[in-house]
Formats: structure tokens, sequence, C-alpha cells
């Protein structure tokens, strides 16, 4: 897990090494274990690490040599990469004799890219981003990113040539690119809480898609291609069960011993966000029976603000196992002092409000290991979200689409000449939609799909990512994995949800292996007290967040403060229009962030 960054040239110039430096200091915190430069040509590369594998040969650039008689001497192709190869070691056995020189997990891409070029970058099982520069016929260079997206990469293009970094604020800070907004993003953000696509708030940077592959040659992207994360609609599940619910327990035990064993290949401690869910459940009980000692597993309640605590819960499912648990509370203090923190590192921006839990777990977590698992993907693959069942209750109608309301329509909160372009919210979504209903499959199956595309990867992913990196820790989701892929999406829709809950084949195996997770239990919704918490000083946020420069500019200013007035009710729509205030005021007009959201955002 580290941070890359990296430019061609337009013009076949070094480029320059004031600019290189700039980005790794942009991504220093990906990256606190070391850094690595090399200037190739009109290539430059950047790596900061974060050392997870192989803490003494896997310093990167990592380089292969074009011919393995040349030795030293001759040309060879360097990698960057951000991320973890979960099948090195397969890899590496299936390419033996190959004069493997360190025991990194980024080393085997190298090899696979030599010898089967883009092709060989699909045998990849892992989250990563990765930068390949090879040499020959003139030099290119290769992006590449997971399938699912877990591990971020960006891009900008410009008179210059093309640069790439694990977050756009490194861009940013070299100069590569402005800190302008796209208004139409930021209304979708508000609207959605997300954003969608490859487009982000700034029009010169853009996202490379999950699972994409971009091929760069003078300093311009010349293809581009995508391999999926999901199997074809048509696919069987592998392996395949039938129609038995029986046999599909047992199938998916084997598939999620595997993708748990592969996930937990680390030199460093690891441990488990839990949560009082079945998905961080089912994960922690397959740890348990892989590991000799207790896992060690993290998890947070709220003591105040009126919602479900999940402490009780998640103590249960420890003590069955025999599990490690340390526990925090998020309190109003908490939420005063990491909100602040975590815009600062959203810097392409979600309105999440889990990210106050997520980042107040891995400050808990650092002391104790370097990587934490979570249950990210759950919910995705095994069809767990109630506006699943909701949308298939309506198929005799022609279905309905999630998600037909941005957060903001009927408020009256936008000033008039933003309500057209505020409208538009769900264009990103309908692109998902169509483009699911184009490679076919059920609906239920079309809906996972349409959630795959954007939700996953731009809102859960992204927070997993801004939230464990800065504070040091690599954030693992181990259902976000090719063969629980492989398996969960193709299965019939009958064995994922039936008309009152969802998850059926992880709830059967639960109750099989871990019963204390009360897997058939009414489902109690996850939900963060910022309502209570802003309440609490609801007309000085109100009142800081109406005139913070960005807000006045969309917003009208009477209707932000009542909206803060009455926080207890609509606390979602105003953590969203603070969250949207202190990221303007920290990434574009150059804020920090202070002790508080009120000094933050008072800051001149």
């Amino acid at each position: 897990m580290c941070g890359i960054a990296g430019i061609m040239t337009r013009d076949g110039s070094p480029p320059a090494a004031e600019l290189l430096d700039r980005l790794a200091r942009g991504l220093a915190h990906r990256g606190p274990d070391g850094h690595g430069v090399t200037v190739r040509g009109c290539v430059g590369l950047v790596h900061t690490r974060l050392a997870i594998i192989d803490l003494v040969t896997g310093d990167q650039p990592l380089l292969w040599p074009l011919d393995p008689d040349a030795g030293d001497a001759g040309d060879t192709l360097a990698l960057v990469g951000n991320g973890e190869i979960y099948n090195y070691r397969e890899l590496k056995a299936d390419l033996a004799g190959r004069a493997f020189r360190t025991g990194s997990d980024c080393e085997p891409p190298l090899p696979l890219y030599l010898e089967q070029g883009l092709d060989g970058l699909d045998r990849l099982r892992g989250m990563y981003a990765l930068a390949i520069h090879d040499p020959r016929q003139g030099g290119r260079l290769v992006l590449a990113r997971d399938p699912f997206g877990i591990k971020p990469l960006y891009y900008v293009e410009g008179p210059f040539g093309l640069a790439f970094a694990s977050e756009p604020g490194a861009l940013i800070r070299a100069g590569l690119a402005g800190a302008a907004l796209d208004d139409a993003r930021i209304l979708e953000l508000l609207q959605l809480h997300f954003t969608t696509g490859a487009d982000t708030v700034f029009p010169a940077i853009r996202r490379v898609l999950p699972g994409e592959r971009l091929v760069v040659e003078a300093g311009r992207v010349a293809a581009r291609r995508q391999s999926p994360a999901l199997p074809p609609a048509d696919a069987r599940p592998d392996p395949d069960p039938g129609r038995d619910m029986a046999a599909a327990v047992e199938a998916f035990d084997r598939v999620f011993e595997q993708a748990i064993d592969l996930h937990q290949h680390s030199d460093v401690p690891y441990g488990l966000f839990l949560s009082g869910g079945i998905d961080s459940a089912a994960v922690l009980a397959m740890m348990a029976r892989l590991n000799p000692r207790p896992v060690t597993a993290f998890t947070a309640g709220f003591a105040d603000g009126g919602v479900h605590d999940e402490r009780a819960q998640a103590r249960i499912v420890a003590g069955a196992v025999g599990a490690e648990l340390i526990e925090t509370l998020v309190t109003r203090a908490d939420f005063e002092r990491i909100a602040p923190l975590a815009a600062q590192a959203l810097d392409d921006p979600t309105l999440d409000y889990a990210v106050l839990p997520s980042f107040r777990l891995a400050e808990i977590a650092r002391p104790q290991v370097k990587v934490v698992l979570s249950g990210e993907g759950g919910d995705e693959l095994f069809a767990g979200y109630g506006r699943y069942r909701r949308a298939a209750r309506w198929r005799l109608l022609g279905g309905r689409p999630m998600r037909r309301k941005g957060d903001l329509d009927g408020t009256g909160l936008l000033r008039p000449e933003y309500e057209a372009a505020a409208a538009r919210w769900r264009d990103g979504l309908a692109a998902a939609e169509a483009a699911a209903a184009r490679a076919g499959g059920s609906r239920l199956r079309r809906l996972q799909a349409v959630d795959c595309t954007d939700w996953l990867p731009n809102d859960l992913l992204l927070k997993l990512d801004r939230m464990l990196m800065f504070n040091g820790i690599e954030g693992r989701t181990p259902f976000l994995d090719r063969g629980v892929a492989g398996f969960a999406l193709p299965l019939p829709d009958r064995l994922k949800m039936d008309g009152r809950r969802g998850k059926l084949v992880l709830r059967h195996w639960l109750a099989r292996h871990l019963p204390a997770a009360a897997p058939f239990a009414p489902k109690r919704g996850f939900t963060v007290p910022v309502g209570a918490w802003i309440a609490a000083d609801a007309d000085r946020l109100g009142h800081l967040v109406a005139d913070e420069p960005l807000i006045a500019r969309l917003a009208r200013r009477e209707a932000v403060i009542d909206l803060f007035r009455d926080a207890g009710r609509q606390g979602q729509r105003a953590w969203g229009l603070l969250m949207l205030a202190l990221w303007h005021r920290i990434h574009v007009t150059g804020g920090a962030p202070c002790e508080s959201i009120a000094a933050t955002l008072a800051e001149t």
C-alpha cells in the first residue's frame, strides 16, 4: 500500500526534478516508510511506501530486464505500484525459471506484462494501481487499476504531457492541475453524496476507471481498455451449486476460505474492523478459523445522539471466537475534531458520514496493526441492500430505479440559477443503468452492477482508502475478490434474497459457522448521529456554512440557516453541506484543519 505518481512529457524532455519532488511530497502521507524516484528519458516515476510485504527488498520503482541475458546492462521495464497482489506467490510459481530479484508482491506484473502485454495484467488478483514504463518502440507508459476500483488512480493531460497520481491533491499541489471546480459535479455530489464516472469535481483531473488500462505514448492517451470486475450475465457460479442452498453454503465456504487466506498475506500485524453486521462477522469467523492466535478486532459505537450502538453485538461475536476486541466511542468531541481532518483526507470528495467512525477506527488501530480487513462489498455482491428488494417489488410496473430522489430535491435550498443543473444529478447513474441493461441478466443482477460501477468505488472504497491511508493503515476488502465475485454474482436470485432479507447464502453460512452473529435477526440500519451533533451548535454552524464562499454561491443563505436549525430532522442534508464547506475551505481556498469545525470555517 503506497502512493504512486509520475509524468510522461510530450516534447521528450526529462521531467523536472522539482516537479517530481512536489508529487512525492503530496503523497507522503500514503507512504511514510520511504520513497523512490526515477527518471527514464521523458518519464519520471514516483513512489511513496507503506511497507507491508517484503520489508527489506520491496522498495520501488521495481525493474525487470527486457533481455535476461543482458543483465543490468540492458534496458528494463520499470514499475511503481500501490496496493497488494494477493496471488503473487501463485504467479511466481507459474513463472518459475524467471529471475525474481525481490519478494515483493508487485514484481510478478513485470514479467507478465513483458511476455503477455496488457493481457498479462488480467491474471492479477488483488487491489492495485500500477504504472509500468516500457522503453520499447519509442516508449510507452501503462496505467492500470484493479477491476473493482479498490485502489485509486487519477491523471491529467496538458501541453506538458500526461501526469498521474494516487490522489488528485498531489497533481494540484504539484501545479499540474488547477483547483477550479465543475459546478455540475458539485451539484451531483450534493444530490447523491458521491460523484459518478471518470470526471472528478476538478475539470482537468480524471479517474482511471475500475479495471481500466491506459496506454500513454508521447504524453497522450493512445489506447484504453477495461477489464470488468463482474462476470458475464450468463456466467454460472464458480463453483456452481445449482439452486440448492445447502450446496451453495458449502461452495461459498471453500471460496471464502481461499479469499480470506489470500487477504491475510502480510509481513506486518493485521486485524479487522468489526461492526454489528453480518459481513464483518463472516470475515471474523473465517479469520478465526485460519489464524492460530486470537484475531484483533476494532469496533466503534456512539454514546450520544440516540442511534443504535453496535458494540454490544460486536462483543458477542468477538467473544464467540475468542477475538481480542478493542472498542472506541465516537463522540461529539470527535465529530468536531475529525470532520476537518476527514475533509482534508478526501481530496476527491464524498459526503458519506461514515467517514467519521472509519477515521476514528483507523486512529485506534494504528498503534496495534498496519493492515485491517473489512466487510465492504458484501452488500453489493450478495444483494444485501433493502433498495434491491424495494426496486424488485416494482418489476411488474417496469421496474423502479434506485435513488430516485436527490438529497436536495424539493427543498428550495439552491439558488434558482442552479436548479436546472441540479435536476440532472441522475445522468451518471442513468449511464450506469443503461450499461447494466445492455449487459443483461436479471433485474437484481443489473441493480448490483450499477452499485459496483459507481457507489462502491466512488463512495465506500474511496472513503476507506482515504481515512485509512491518512492514518498509515492499509485496508483490505476480501469480499471484493475475483473468486468471491465469480461465485456470488451469478447465483440465482432466489439464493441471494427473498421478500424480507438479502444475503441469504451468507446468512445460512453464518448460522452454521458463527450463530452468535444472529444472521437472521432484523437488520438495524447503520447511522451516525450527525444531526444531533450539528443541532447542538446549529445556529453558529448554520451561519458559518451559509457564508462559506461555495455554499453562498450555490445556496440561499436563509434556507441554509433554517436547514441547520432543523438538523435534528435533516441531519444528513446538514452534514452534506457542512462537509462540502469544510472540503472547499481546505482544498480550494487554502485553509487548514483547525481544532474544531467552527474554527476551520472561520479561519481567515
